[in-house]
């Protein structure tokens, strides 16, 4: 027996139901979702920024290096590279080589003097005319034209516009390269075009003239 005094909790009838404190019965607990319809959302955010961002970050132009090296790589090994031999050949044949001299069957082109050598016809008659006022001057000049295989032609005093200087006149340009040896020979710079004279060589010895 207890010291205790006894209560109402003691006494318990034989036949009666059973009496007491009882919990009721707790109803099963639920699954909570949201958890993982968060991480679900999160991940499929990162998807989204993942594809639309990242392409404008660079990422895709180093995916296209990435494929490029891969692609690359095997033709090295395809032997498609060419040979030393090969590229020397290639440049020799793009290169031709230069000539070693003037081909054959070309000809030099003639000189300058050489054409006027050609040319030059000491048959056609040359006058001579004074117009420089010194006695006997156009007399010896026509010896010296004479005495170089000209054909020698009307020689006297000028009668004509009074000269400053001395000149030849030669009739067209075929009498150019006479006209041009003439003055080499009398030492006269000055050859003039002229269609006005009956000779096509003529000599006017100017003032000064020695």
């Amino acid at each position: 027996m207890t010291r205790y005094a006894r209560d109402e909790f003691d006494k318990v009838p034989e036949a009666a139901s059973r009496q007491g404190v009882h919990r009721t019965a707790s109803a099963p607990s639920r699954v909570r979702l949201w958890p993982i319809l968060a991480v679900g959302m999160a991940a499929l955010a990162i998807g989204v920024v993942s594809f639309l961002i990242l392409p404008k970050l660079g990422f895709n132009a180093t995916a296209s290096q990435a494929s490029a090296s891969v692609e690359s790589a095997p033709l090295a090994g395809t032997g498609s590279t060419p040979t030393a031999t090969q590229a020397a050949g290639s440049a020799a044949t793009v290169s031709p080589t230069p000539s070693a001299g003037p081909t054959q069957g070309s000809e030099p082109e003639p000189t300058s003097s050489a054409t006027q050598q050609a040319v030059v016809d000491r048959t056609q008659a040359v006058a001579v005319y004074n117009a420089a006022g010194t006695a006997g001057l156009a007399s010896r000049v026509g010896g010296t034209v004479q005495a170089d295989g000209w054909r020698l032609g009307p020689v006297g005093n000028w009668s004509g516009a009074p000269q400053k200087s001395s000149v030849i006149f030669y009739a067209g340009p075929q009498q150019l390269a006479s006209a041009q040896e003439l003055a080499g020979l009398l030492n006269i710079p000055t050859v003039v075009s002229s269609t006005e004279f009956q000779a096509p060589l003529v000599v006017v010895l100017g003032p000064g003239y020695r």
